[in-house]
């Protein structure tokens, strides 16, 4: 089979200028080499900078900010891309060549409607008229599984579901028939239920369209179902590559079995023998707009024991965390902790309050300040809260930097010279420094790699036994509630579906959306998307 895409020796480095530091040139991408024929995929694995995002946009002739290739060819159908003018690398993007972003949400422009940009790229090329890029669109719409297929395009943005924005931007890199697209992590942001629609849709649209594509990821599940190959990527280099099976079923590096391997621990329940530390009672809440996002939702958590709250997005799940904090007042219902019902808003409530309820977020990048060394991000509560200051501060610093697994030193960096799984550990100190009871983790491992996020659930899961801290914990990934809940609560649509041990919830028989849930958690084996998308055929041709 002829190779459309050969990559040969491709570096890639960068000149940086770190806080601090004088200005020098480092390298991303070293010495990587792999082929691709059309009709196949090729998956990209590995932590957050490996380059499994860098490679990609190098078959694009590009690099953000001040990346560039250094060395090496990315030949795309016998042309080299390395070194050629600016006219001719526009001439090839978005036909030759197109790219389906990590967030479609954040790559729409939300004033035109959907079918003035998946149509744009098709127009600019001259590929076709406007009037058969719409035709052949609708087709996409149909192939791709999107609802009312001829009119879904005069849709804007922010009309349609994230799953339905990703096929939607799908739609548009299948639009100009290119020889290759390059998938950047299209299902990250998506829960299991949703990511399943679109890497059914993605894995039909390839085979009918017989492109070929580069699928990044940092969840091996998910590309062993898309991927004919798969190239381990780490600090740049390659670790192992070769066929999925093969990578799946005999991996030949530590690197590649420690991934293969994951999140093979698990948490037995705790029995709950000191009471319920929070209550939340027949609680209904909503936003101004009117919209009510939570129904009558009652649970509680012990003392010591991690709730995990599970449900796809939209469900209520981060509403329910702004109800227990104070930031949303319920129009119904009542939050109890320690046997006293809290005041409604968070400006109602005592200091001791807001001390022992703490909160981590999904996203660590935009909950620090980028202008604080961790040091002053990890000292703000002991100040604010226990009026530390000088050398006790700094003493206090220190130990919970060491609680996380830190060196002392880390007090005087800044977030953007930490890794993410680093930041997320200062997240967590930060919220320790308050001497919590509670602390609500809001996704807090959904955008890490898969051995950064083992790491914090496992640093979570110590300090739990050491201080007996309780954990609300709100996710969308089973295996993570498999590792550290004790109870379980599964929310679908504002209501409380199903709560209780975990061994309970988690075991049959099931309601029809606990079933859903559990049967879309992608398995690390070959054909389980096949499998799923046969039982779908089935049950559709049942009814």
């Amino acid at each position: 089979m002829a190779e459309l895409l050969k990559v040969r020796n491709l570096r890639i480095g960068a000149h940086v200028s770190p806080p601090g530091e004088a200005p020098h040139d480092v390298t991303i991408v070293d010495d990587v080499s792999f082929d691709l024929a059309k009709g196949r995929v090729l998956g990209l694995i590995g932590e957050s900078g490996a380059g499994k995002s860098t490679i990609g946009l190098s078959t694009l002739g590009y690099g953000r900010g001040s990346v560039a290739i250094t060395g090496g060819t990315v030949e795309l159908a016998g042309t080299n891309l390395v070194g050629l003018g600016p006219s001719r690398l526009r001439r090839i993007r978005g036909a030759k060549v197109a790219y389906v972003a990590q967030s479609a949400a954040a790559s729409f422009n939300p004033a035109f409607r959907l079918e003035d940009q998946i149509v744009e790229a098709s127009l600019k090329h001259r590929v076709m008229s406007r009037e058969a890029a719409l035709a052949k669109a609708k087709d996409l719409f149909r192939t791709l599984g999107l609802p009312d297929p001829e009119n879904f395009g005069r849709r804007y943005p922010h009309q349609v579901s994230g799953g339905q924005l990703q096929r939607a931007m799908t739609a548009m890199a299948l639009l100009p028939s290119p020889d290759l697209i390059v998938f950047d992590e299209p299902t990250t942001a998506l829960d299991v239920t949703t990511q399943i629609d679109v890497l059914v849709a993605i894995k039909r649209a390839i085979e009918e369209t017989h492109t070929a594509a580069i699928y990044v990821t940092h969840d091996l599940a998910v590309v062993a179902q898309v991927a004919d190959d798969i190239m381990v990527l780490r600090h740049g280099k390659t670790v192992e590559y070769g066929s999925a099976r093969q990578i799946l079923e005999e991996p030949k590096e530590d690197y590649t079995q420690r991934l293969v391997s994951m999140r093979h621990f698990g948490k037995d329940e705790a029995p709950d023998q000191l009471g319920r530390l929070l209550s939340v009672d027949h609680v209904e809440a909503g936003y101004p707009s009117g919209l009510t996002v939570l129904n009558g939702v009652s649970l509680h958590l012990p003392k010591g024991q991690t709730l995990a709250v599970v449900g796809e997005s939209g469900s209520g799940k981060s509403t329910l965390a702004r109800v227990i904090t104070g930031l949303l007042p319920p129009r119904h219902g009542r939050v109890v902790f320690a046997g006293r019902e809290l005041p409604p808003k968070l400006s109602q409530r005592s200091r001791d309050d807001l001390r022992r309820i703490q909160m981590i977020y999904q996203m660590a990048d935009t909950a620090m300040n980028p202008r604080q060394t961790v040091g002053d991000i990890i000292g703000r509560p002991l100040a604010f809260y226990f009026g530390l200051r000088g050398a006790k501060k700094r003493d206090r610093v220190a130990s919970l930097l060491e609680a996380i697994e830190l060196r002392a030193e880390f007090a005087g960096r800044y977030p953007a010279e930490l890794s993410g799984g680093q930041k997320q550990r200062v997240a967590i100190a930060r919220a320790l420094a308050a001497e919590p009871e509670v602390i609500l983790c809001d996704e807090p491992t959904s955008a890490l790699d898969p051995l950064v996020a083992d790491g914090i659930l496992k640093l979570l899961m110590k300090l739990q036994a050491e201080t007996h801290v309780s954990y609300l914990f709100i996710t969308h990934d089973i295996a993570t509630v498999r590792a550290i809940a004790d109870s379980v609560a599964v929310m679908h649509r504002g209501r409380l579906v199903r709560f209780g041990p975990k061994s309970r919830v988690l075991a049959p028989p099931f309601d029809d959306y606990t079933d859903l849930l559990l049967k879309s958690v992608p398995e690390m084996r070959i054909g389980w998307l096949e499998a799923v998308r046969n039982a779908r055929r089935m049950a559709a041709a049942g009814n």
